[in-house]
């Protein structure tokens, strides 16, 4: 088993936060997205997309989405769980996680790619070129605070983003706010239930893989 990596980037560093929850130590190969090693046909065949993560199974499957490569770990390793307990926890887990991942990670990429001179023509990850849209950048930034509107709201009344325990949805979110932070797309300054809870979050052994 081998998960290709990449330091700087926000999906890989989900995968690594599940796995450090988690306690397990995975085979790791770190891919140079900087000179475009994602691009070249080597990495090209094993994964089509063109992204990182994505972790390669002894059978040889690849498994290249967030979500599913921590689907697998969950179902190989069920303790602790991060992706909920019983039917209703797993759907609201799965809900929170995907509504993090489509208004928060998504926002702050859309006005990052778009906006930032190195994704010239790269305004999409994957194998194929896309020109920036200056508009797209400005709603991305306005997408975004929607995010932190909505996620302030939630946690008023919840102690984590998808209930009272620690799952991949705050995983998800506190890896959006760290890359909003990071790019300067955006911040929790003001937003009194988000501080709170990152400050909580960002504390955990964890937040440092």
């Amino acid at each position: 088993m081998k998960l290709y990596d990449a330091e700087w980037a926000p999906s890989p560093r989900r995968v690594r936060i599940f796995l450090a929850e988690k306690g397990l130590d995975v085979d790791t190969r770190k891919v140079d997205l900087r000179s475009g090693e994602q691009l070249g046909e080597t990495f090209l065949r094993l994964n089509p997309c063109a992204t990182v993560p994505c972790l390669e199974l002894d059978d040889g499957t690849v498994i290249n989405q967030v979500p599913s490569i921590c689907l697998y770990f969950e179902q190989v390793h069920p303790e602790p769980a991060l992706l909920g307990t019983g039917a209703r926890d797993k759907a609201v887990v799965d809900m929170w996680n995907r509504r993090v991942e489509q208004e928060g990670l998504e926002a702050v990429a859309e006005a990052f790619r778009n906006g930032h001179p190195a994704f010239q023509n790269r305004a999409l990850p994957g194998p194929h070129n896309h020109a920036q849209i200056g508009e797209l950048a400005e709603r991305g930034q306005l997408r975004y605070t929607h995010f932190l509107q909505t996620l302030d709201a939630r946690l008023a009344e919840s102690t984590h983003v998808a209930g009272e325990g620690f799952t991949i949805a705050d995983i998800s979110a506190m890896v959006a706010v760290d890359f909003a932070a990071a790019v300067k797309v955006g911040s929790t300054e003001g937003y009194t239930n988000v501080e709170r809870w990152y400050q909580a979050v960002s504390a955990r052994a964890s937040a440092g893989a």
